[in-house]
This record gives structure tokens, C-alpha cells and sequence, in this order.
């Protein structure tokens, strides 16, 4: 018959080479918890285990612990806008641009020279007013809100007209309409789902009219027989009937994507040109940024944002604000904004991405250098496939192998498809290729 030893003091694990590291991904208290619930199973069930069988056990705990919380992964998936992994990476000027002011106090509110209480926005909107043309901008938590704040402002108790084919359904199933209805205002739909004619919103002009509103079409697109009517074309209508004309463009391009061998997608810039009274559109996406919904327009018009009082219930704090002053300096020229994740992944060519592919062909055993195709992702695009080339991995278990590489110590996020697991390494980092070699040598052992 054994005699129960007892259990190892939780010091002892604590300092475990497998369980120490955990304490940086859950803190020291859950990783004191973790500890403590395991060694009460120990008590309770009076067995002997070795150390290290006790340790992988805790191990087990901690990493179903940190699957819940807040943690880097790799994003092997070739979407380079990953909604479910936090859209657009962050430059790392932009990091630090926040970093610095974030742990400090700042003139976030404050003029130094007047010695007085300034403007929140005034340095975003110096920067966007220059990269995009408008006159003034202003910005708040998201591009949900920034339609939010407009409709409120400009058409509570009053109709709002758009094109039947842009009330969109983004992401968890929220859409244009419930938006609007929550502002206060009434929709009001024109045209058919393929075709829209000018006249169409010209007839349903009426004095209840505040805004003509153009939207973004988020994940799909209309194709064949089709009909639109042009930003330009609705400002002209919108001055004759002295009706405002705001634009929700979604995705917040800045340049012309064609640089990058992308599908034309219509920029701020073009959207201002064709005189939008207002223009809001997201931080996140194709800008390269914070989250943030960002409006920019007309001087008169963004003055009576500012002076809407939801604006404080929707404001940013000072790191948004930095992460989104950085990333705006980025995008002044084509090399800096090489800086930018987003734009570098599109950047990068497919025989610098084979040359890496290289290094893991030549770690793992069974690993394949194929061809593939990314995608934009973030509702942007959604027809346009970039070329890629990934590491392929044949397998009867392809979910099992994805589950054991989610599981990672950093997780690793990849495809599955053709009874094989897929990365797409324009969207793994190069920094990030010895993580997921020395995963998948883990996986190998």
C-alpha cells in the first residue's frame, strides 16, 4: 500500500520552467489560483504524482485559462484584415508615439501658449484636413458611432434617404437601418436592389428631408445589371434641394490601392473632391490604425458635430489619439508608409515570402512551399485575392492539428481546407517565423 507524501509547496511550482512564463499571460493571482485548484485535487484524491507530472497538469489549467483572455496571435489565415483578430496591426512608431505620451500626462485638452483649455481633436484634424482635403474632422470610438453622431445631429425626427442596395449588415448582425432607427430618424429606401437612379432619389425628396446618404457596401458586392448613382450626382441634387450629402465609407482608404496591384476602391480624397458634405469612415481598416470612426467635411458641418452632446459619450481617449496622430504621419509618403503592417504585408512579393517559406521547408519534414491567395478582409474588397505563398501541411486531422496550433503558447491562427492546414505567411510577421518553426517542431516531437 503507498503512503501519500503530500503535495510540492506552491512556491516550488510557481518557479517551474513550464508554469513561470504563464504569469506574464494571466498574472500572478491566476496563476496562484491555477496552482492552488490544482494541489486541492492532489489533497482530495490522496495521489502520489511525480513534480512534473503536477506541473503539466497546472499547465493544462493555464492554458485554458489563456485562451479566454486577451493575448497575441499569429494570424496565419492570409486575411490581412481580420475582423475576429483585431483587423489592422499597429506600426510600431505608432506603439511607441503611445507609449510615450500614455505614460505620462499630456496637452491632450491644453494650449501651452494660451496657458488654457484647447481642443481634443485639433492635431487629428491639422492631419486628416491635409491627407484628405476636407476643412475640419473630428473623431470618435468607432464608424458606427461616427454615423451615429451624424444622423443624430443633422436628422433626428426627420428622413434620411438611401439606395436600397448599400442598407448593409456588417459584423454581429448589426445594420444601416437599426442604426438609423436608433438616432431617431426615419429611412427612407429608393430605388431596387440592383438599380438606383437619381430619380429615384429625387422623388423621394419631401420637407421632412435632412440627409442623402451613401453607404459603403461592406463584404459583398452587385454585379450584371446594374445601376448607381455617383457621389457627384447626388451633391448636385442635394445643393438644389439644400439637403446635406454624408458618405459612410467604411474602409477609409487613403491612397489608391491600385499602387499595391489591388481593385480601385473609392478614397476619402475622392469622396471629398466630389464635394460630400461629410465623409465618416473607420481607423482600423484600410487606414492602418487605432480603432476609430473618423469625420471629415465641411467646417460649418463638423462645428455642429462638435457641438452635439453625444459626442462625449462617443470621444477617444489620448492613446487612440496618438496611435491615430502616428499613423496619419505614415501615410504622408509611400515609404513611411511601408511602416504600416497593413500596407507592408501588401507590399511584400511573393519570392520574399517563398525565400521564407524556405527556412520552414527546411525545419519541418512534411511541410510544403505552395501557392496561395490572401485576401483584404475588414468588409473591404471582397472579390479581390492577392497572390501569396503559405506552408501547407497534409494531414487525416487537419481541425486537430489547427486545434494544436491555436493552443500554442502564441496561438497560431490557420486555414484548413483540402484535408490540409494552410499558413499564409503574408500575414505571419517575419519577426514571427521562429515562433511558429519552433511550434511546429513541438508538434513534430
Amino acid at each position: 500500500m503507498s503512503v501519500f507524501r503530500g503535495v510540492p509547496a506552491v512556491h516550488t511550482l510557481l518557479e517551474h520552467p513550464s508554469v513561470a512564463p504563464y504569469e506574464s499571460l494571466v498574472g500572478r493571482d491566476a496563476l496562484r489560483r491555477a496552482i492552488a485548484d490544482e494541489l486541492d485535487r492532489v489533497r482530495l484524491h490522496r495521489v502520489d504524482e511525480p513534480l512534473e507530472l503536477i506541473a503539466q497538469r497546472v499547465v493544462e489549467r493555464l492554458d485554458a485559462l489563456a485562451t479566454r483572455a486577451l493575448v497575441r496571435v499569429i494570424n496565419a489565415t492570409g486575411t490581412l484584415l481580420h475582423t475576429n483578430l483585431g483587423r489592422s496591426p499597429l506600426a510600431s512608431a505608432a506603439l511607441a508615439a503611445a507609449s510615450e505620451l500614455g505614460e505620462g500626462y499630456t496637452n491632450l485638452e491644453y494650449d501651452l501658449l494660451a496657458g488654457e483649455r484647447g481642443s481634443r481633436y485639433e492635431r487629428a484634424s491639422v492631419a486628416l484636413a491635409e491627407l484628405t482635403g476636407a476643412q475640419d474632422a473630428v473623431v470618435v470610438n468607432n464608424c458606427a458611432a461616427a454615423v451615429l453622431l451624424i444622423v443624430d445631429t443633422f436628422a433626428r425626427d426627420a428622413e434620411v434617404i438611401v439606395s436600397r442596395n448599400q442598407l448593409v449588415e456588417i459584423g454581429g448582425g448589426f445594420r444601416l437601418p437599426d442604426v438609423l432607427a436608433r438616432s431617431g430618424a426615419t429611412l427612407v429606401e429608393v430605388g431596387s436592389t440592383n438599380k438606383v437612379y437619381l430619380r429615384d432619389v429625387e422623388t423621394a425628396l419631401s420637407p421632412r428631408t435632412a440627409l442623402l446618404m451613401r453607404s459603403h457596401r461592406s463584404n459583398f458586392s452587385i454585379e450584371g445589371f446594374v445601376h448607381d448613382v455617383e457621389g457627384a450626382e447626388l451633391v448636385a441634387l442635394g445643393k438644389r434641394a439644400g439637403v446635406i450629402v454624408v458618405e459612410d465609407l467604411g474602409s477609409g482608404a487613403l491612397v489608391d490601392l491600385r499602387e499595391y496591384g489591388l481593385p480601385y476602391e473609392r478614397t476619402v480624397r475622392d469622396a471629398v473632391s466630389d464635394g460630400i458634405g461629410l465623409v465618416a469612415f473607420s481607423g482600423d481598416k484600410l487606414l492602418g490604425g487605432p480603432q476609430a470612426g473618423i469625420i471629415v467635411g465641411a467646417r460649418s458641418l463638423v462645428a455642429r458635430l462638435r457641438s452635439n452632446p453625444l459626442i462625449r459619450a462617443l470621444r477617444v481617449d489620448k492613446v487612440t489619439l496618438a496611435l491615430l496622430a502616428r499613423t496619419l504621419h505614415l501615410h504622408r509618403a509611400r515609404e513611411t508608409r511601408a511602416e504600416i503592417p497593413f500596407y507592408r504585408m501588401l507590399g511584400t512579393s511573393c519570392e520574399e515570402l517563398r525565400a521564407r517559406g524556405d527556412a520552414y521547408a527546411a525545419a519541418i519534414p512534411g511541410a510544403r512551399i505552395v501557392d496561395t491567395e490572401s485576401f483584404v478582409g475588414g468588409g473591404t474588397l471582397p472579390h479581390a485575392r492577392i497572390p501569396s505563398v503559405g506552408i501547407a501541411f497534409s494531414t487525416p486531422y487537419p481541425d486537430a492539428l489547427a486545434e494544436a496550433l491555436r493552443r500554442a503558447r502564441t496561438p497560431i491562427v490557420a486555414r484548413v481546407g483540402d484535408g490540409a492546414v494552410l499558413l499564409d505567411l503574408r500575414t505571419v510577421a517575419p519577426s514571427e517565423d521562429r515562433a511558429v518553426i519552433a511550434a511546429l517542431e513541438r508538434l513534430e516531437a
